[in-house]
């Protein structure tokens, strides 16, 4: 997997390349091309907001169909808990099965084994490549600062 370094200010991460990205931080996947099948995980930025995750719960029948945008479940972290939504258009496969057992997985292994959840079907139209996704990240990262510490800062 060949990933892209990143570094603003305070935030470095490291992004795979082949994954499609949402402006609301979450990465897709696609792991069963024959199926259709994609993992969706949070980003790196994502999960510095939120902190170690403790629960997820998600509350989409296996089967059931997903647009993006539709909220489908939620997660509770040391810093905050989000409302989980889809950025994929077709059937919700499930939730990742280890996320159950260890929710910290989404931090020590959140481009491999610490995915959300599964859908068979595509990324939402205005998903990002690796590089949309990084330039989307410049923008709000100068915009928090300046938020922070005021333009001239």
């Amino acid at each position: 997997m060949e990933l892209i370094r990143y570094k603003h200010a305070r935030f470095s991460a490291r992004f795979p390349s082949g994954f499609r990205y949402s402006r609301s931080h979450y990465w897709m996947h696609l792991m069963d091309a024959e199926a259709g099948v994609w993992h969706v995980g949070f980003t790196k930025f994502a999960t510095r907001m939120l902190g170690e995750l403790v629960e997820a719960q998600f509350e989409v029948p296996v089967g059931a169909a997903v647009a993006p945008g539709d909220q489908i479940g939620w997660v509770e972290g040391f810093k905050a808990a989000s409302d989980v939504y889809s950025v994929m258009r077709g059937n919700f496969q499930g939730i990742n099965p280890v996320l159950v057992a260890d929710a910290c997985i989404i931090r020590s292994s959140p481009y491999e084994e610490g995915y959300l959840y599964s859908v068979q079907g595509e990324p939402e139209e205005e998903s990002l490549d690796v590089h949309g996704y990084i330039e989307h990240l410049d923008a709000l990262i100068n915009r928090m600062q300046n938020e922070t510490h005021g333009p001239d800062a």
